[in-house]
């Protein structure tokens, strides 16, 4: 089984990707789809060969989005998607089902959706509490078997889970959360993955736009923005982490980078065996993220950022009560989940 880097190399990816979500998901009104086809046709064009979805966003409106844009450029990329959480049409609200026959179900409709015979890499999107780790990831090992994925992957997983699924069958990338203000990989799962050679994909490398200094003020994002539900964003907790960020912004106008560009090049600094994705909505933003492929930090400068925004310091866990319950991903014994 040919390794997530391997199919990298394949494909002449850098390591940075792109998280698609934001274009159906997310983040307020989904984008119009000629634009997104447009911003998706920019992506591909200026060098990103990593694509990134899943089942839950837009409720497949995502998936959809990609197998149009994507089309007659399939050979070229490392397309992954996710399933076992989904929009369920009859409730109306995000159901997580981990059983095989829903994975396998939502694999063949990924498929026809991304408008593809395979997917290079499939992950579990979160750990079904009600089923067993080792009978979802051997349902997705079968789904390899039969050459409908390539490789198996985990999201937002504990260290413990981790070591489950590999032994069941082998786990080519786990997702998590990772970026200056959540560490939480670091806790233990970096250090799971390093034993079996596993690479971490760190999604939300730019804090969910706080980090770019994008976010001053949430009255400012739409009402249906998930923003507004999570912790780190509330009125309460939301100035304190800005008074955190002068001090990052210093350091990117130092180096003659963007505040974004540097949250990227912090996440690679964690080693090469990290991946970021960062998601966008625009063309030139995604253009400025890639450009943070070839920035090099000096470890002074890396031990200067690994002293700001620690845990103890961010204000807010990064999800409320709800949503921390549908996660597996360790978490720091300081970390607030209210929504105060």
């Amino acid at each position: 089984m040919s390794t997530l880097f391997d199919r990298l190399k394949e494909v002449s990816s850098p390591t940075i990707g792109l998280g698609c979500m934001n274009l159906s998901h997310g983040y307020g009104t989904p984008v119009p789809e000629p634009e997104a086809l447009r911003t998706l046709d920019a992506a591909f064009d200026m060098g990103y060969r990593h694509f990134d979805t899943a089942t839950l966003y837009g409720a497949t409106a995502n998936e959809r989005l990609l197998g149009r844009g994507l089309q007659g450029k399939r050979d070229q990329l490392l397309l992954a998607s996710k399933c076992g959480m989904a929009i369920d049409p009859q409730l109306g609200k995000k159901v997580i089902d981990g059983r095989p026959e829903t994975l396998r179900r939502q694999c063949e409709a990924s498929l026809q959706r991304l408008r593809t015979d395979h997917l290079d890499l499939y992950y579990l999107h979160r750990l079904d509490r009600q089923v067993p780790i080792e009978e979802s990831v051997g349902a997705l090992g079968r789904l390899v078997q039969e050459g409908k994925i390539r490789a198996v992957g985990l999201s937002e997983v504990s260290a413990t889970t981790l070591r489950r699924a590999n032994a069941e069958h082998p786990i080519a990338a786990v997702q998590s959360e990772y970026a200056l203000w959540t560490r939480n990989p670091e806790i233990a799962l970096l250090e799971a993955c390093r034993a079996s050679d596993i690479p971490l994909v760190a999604f939300s490398p730019l804090g969910r736009g706080f980090l770019a200094g994008a976010i001053e003020d949430t009255q400012r994002l739409e009402a249906s923005d998930m923003r507004h539900n999570m912790p780190r964003f509330s009125a309460d907790n939301l100035p304190r982490n800005l008074s955190l960020l002068a001090d990052f912004t210093a350091v990117s106008e130092e180096l003659g980078v963007t505040p974004s560009q540097l949250a990227l090049a912090w996440v690679k600094a964690q080693g090469d065996d990290i991946l970021p994705i960062p998601g966008s909505r625009s063309s030139a933003h995604m253009r400025e993220n890639l450009a943070a492929e070839d920035i090099r930090l000096a470890p002074e400068t890396v031990a200067r950022l690994n002293a700001m925004m620690t845990p103890e310091q961010v204000a807010g866990g990064r999800y409320s009560e709800a949503q921390q319950a549908d996660i597996d991903t360790e978490e720091f014994a300081s970390s607030e989940t209210s929504t105060s």
